[in-house]
């Protein structure tokens, strides 16, 4: 089973640990409970776990709505404080880490405080708790030739996979994971997978340049996809063209049709006071388009100029390099899954050697801030100075001599690197040949880890630090960072100095994240008495996620990917010890609150250039653990000259809280909804609000442009 169901031992209550989703919560009671078994099928939503426990309260640490549906299923109110009469009720509780649901007959009373929200029933009695795991996977996969034009057939049904065709499919446990494709000699489709008939069409030439780019529509406009010479859009009555400029127009279509779904989705299931909606100078009727069949309200989405909806829209999360090559074809789904721009490049600019040092300097109870529903390098660090030894060979930092430099070169030349187009969106990722600089390698192997559903035995996240240098002990200290969570159990541990074999045991442990501070060249990693070379070794790789602050330390990464890793920050090139520390210390405490791989490294960037000089290899979107405010939330400050500060939050999709969740921000002066993503902008909040805010939880805030964290600035917000 996903999902184990536990009494509290220090407090009454239950813990919910999702094996899946690596996320963990607690459930409070008014007594001591055994929770028991009970059917699934005594919840109105369907659910991964049920248990039944006596208690006359509920209580979860965090700030939620609270939304109550009567026997039938019928929608009776939501909210965080009111009361309701005897009967028998339906009750959901969002955010958390998993959908939970209630069930039980008494009347009962909703309150929150600034950190929890409880129900209260009028009198003790049974109640039923389910929980559904936010994770999902496909309902089968399709086999298909990789020729164009078979492809297009299979690329039809990736929006098979959606739950509904109404405007709410912008949330995202309505949309469902596309089904999977391999390559085979012929075209079979599991019973499983039927197609939707939405009425779409998309038209393209049958080719992998323009095929590539429309699968994020296909999918979520459930859309036939047919060949033809003039790429374009079509519904009953009308046409949409995707020339000139045909990668751009398909990102805008995506873009304005997704926004808009978040607009008309208020005249829904789902009421609420949306601000984006209410700010909109869009003069659309929406409760009609919301009851339009989905090809006619596209066609009216798109009778609206790009031009007029530019100014409303976030920045897009995520933009996917998938190169033109039938090779590629199996990555789709997940590219297609994420709401991933997509471009398809025919050509990439090659990066040169340079002579020696690689790829060179690269420039280029809880509640939370949300409720999801550049520094300069530090002295001694701006490069590879005679001062500063750099995380090679042992060999090679002390020597730092012509020899060591050619062995570094000569890595180096055998890697191809590639300089990606840059992006207009906060994330990328590469697809196919050639490691990208500044962009995420994602592999097949590390996405389709991601479904693995296998049973896990402890109900801890595990963080492994190994550190192999004496000179780079200052890092091994980031031990911790990890742990710094009241509502997150962490089993932390740090080794230093091991040998081969314990570093091989060490790899093969089931460990959710592994911190390798070290030396890294051609040889491998250095241990005690010599190097283990994971792109030699046999290895059964059992470390989830890692990051390996070594230089070059990018073909060891992609090794630990290949033989079982989810994904890892790894190196390009050399680093020096001073500013690779820091960075260090960064990364632990971003994945420690809860940010994915990408995002992580993305917020590393802006404190520090040599930033660039990481990527992620694998799986991007890989956490190890959940942000308490689903989303990941990143705090800009600027002092205002009346000495009130001006905020903004710039809040990403994150794990299974994708784009389309609802989120509020836990600010006195904001209580609307608003939808991920979205940068939010608040001028004249006091001291005092301020400090009760960055009080909610740990997470990076940028200070007049400067990394700090919002658990050491609330100390000192005065200043």
């Amino acid at each position: 089973m996903s999902i184990d169901i536990d009494p509290l031992r220090e407090a009454d209550g239950i813990t919910v640990t999702d094996h899946i989703e690596n996320t963990q919560f607690e459930v409070y009671t008014d007594r001591p409970v055994e929770p028991r078994r009970r059917p699934e099928s005594d919840h109105y939503f369907p659910v991964d776990a049920s248990v039944a426990i006596e208690t006359g309260s509920i209580e979860i640490p965090r700030v939620a709505v609270v939304e109550t549906r009567a026997g039938d299923g019928t929608l009776l109110t939501h909210g965080d404080c009111y009361t309701m009469p005897d009967g028998t009720y339906h009750v959901g509780i969002n955010p958390a880490p998993t959908k939970l649901y209630l069930t039980f007959d008494a009347g009962f009373s909703v309150s929150t405080t600034d950190r929890t929200t409880r129900i209260d029933l009028d009198a003790p009695g049974t109640v039923g708790l389910g929980f559904r795991s936010l994770h999902q996977t496909p309902a089968g996969t399709i086999t298909t030739p990789t020729d164009p034009e078979s492809l297009m057939d299979a690329v039809s049904l990736l929006g098979s996979a959606l739950q509904t065709t109404s405007p709410e499919r912008s949330f995202p446990t309505l949309r469902g994971h596309p089904p999977l494709i391999e390559p085979g000699d012929e075209f079979r489709v599991p019973e499983r997978v039927e197609p939707v008939d939405s009425g779409v069409r998309i038209v393209v030439p049958p080719e992998y340049r323009y095929l590539y780019p429309v699968v994020s529509l296909a999918y979520y406009f459930a859309a036939d996809v047919v060949p033809g010479d003039d790429p374009r859009i079509e519904g009953d009555g009308w046409t949409y063209p995707l020339e000139p400029g045909f990668e751009a127009r398909t990102a805008q279509v995506l873009r304005q049709s997704f926004h808009m779904d978040c607009l008309a989705r208020t005249e829904g299931f789902y009421p609420v006071d949306l601000h984006e909606r209410e700010t909109t100078d869009l003069d659309l009727d929406w409760g009609r388009l919301y009851d339009l069949p989905l090809a006619e309200r596209l066609g009216e989405y798109l009778d609206v100029p790009f031009a007029d909806v530019e100014p409303e829209l976030p920045q897009w999360t995520l933009t996917t390099d998938v190169r033109p090559d039938p090779g590629n074809v199996e990555m789709l789904p997940f590219v297609a899954g994420e709401l991933s721009i997509v471009r398809s490049p025919e050509t990439v600019t090659p990066v040169e050697d340079d002579g020696g040092a690689g790829v060179g300097f690269l420039g280029g109870p809880d509640r939370s801030f949300a409720r999801a529903t550049r520094r300069e390098v530090p002295a001694g660090g701006g490069g590879l100075g005679d001062d500063e030894f750099v995380r090679g060979g042992a060999s090679a930092a002390a020597t730092r001599g012509a020899d060591a430099s050619a062995e570094r070169g000569a890595v180096a030349a055998q890697t191809d690197f590639v300089r990606p187009e840059p992006v207009d969106t906060v994330e990328h990722a590469w697809v196919g040949d050639g490691v990208p600089l500044d962009a995420n390698k994602a592999t097949l192997d590390a996405y389709h880890r991601r479904l693995e559903a296998g049973q896990v035995e402890q109900s801890r996240i595990s963080v492994l630090v190994v550190c192999n240098d004496e000179q780079m002990r200052e890092e091994g200290n980031v031990a911790d960072l990890y742990g710094l969570r009241d509502m997150v159990q962490f089993d932390i541990e740090v080794r230093h100095d091991l040998t081969r074999a314990e570093m091989r045991e060490t790899l093969e442990s089931d460990v959710d994240f592994l911190h390798y501070i070290g030396h890294v060249d051609d040889r491998g990693m250095q241990c005690a008495e010599g190097y283990l070379d994971l792109t030699d070794e046999d290895l059964e790789i059992g470390v989830s996620a890692f990051l390996l602050n070594a230089c070059q330390s990018y073909r060891q990464g992609e090794a630990l990917v290949h033989r079982g890793s989810r994904g890892g920050i790894v190196t390009l090139s050399d680093v020096a010890n001073s500013p690779a520390t820091t960075l260090g210390r960064i990364i632990a405490r971003l994945m420690n609150s809860g940010f994915n791989l990408r995002t992580a490294l993305h917020v590393a960037k802006r404190e520090l250039i040599t930033g660039h000089q990481y990527i992620v290899v694998g799986d991007g979107g890989t956490t190890i653990c959940q942000s308490r405010s689903g989303s990941a939330v990143v705090i800009n400050l600027k002092r205002e000259s009346s000495g009130d500060w001006e905020v903004s939050a710039d809040m990403l999709p994150n794990g299974p809280y994708g784009n389309g969740t609802l989120t509020t921000l836990n600010l006195a002066t904001d209580d609307s909804n608003h939808y991920i993503p979205v940068k939010l902008d608040y001028q004249a909040v006091s001291t005092e609000e301020l400090s009760k805010f960055l009080d909610l939880e740990t997470a990076p805030v940028f200070k007049s442009g400067q990394l700090v964290w919002s658990d050491e600035l609330n100390f000192r917000v005065q200043g």
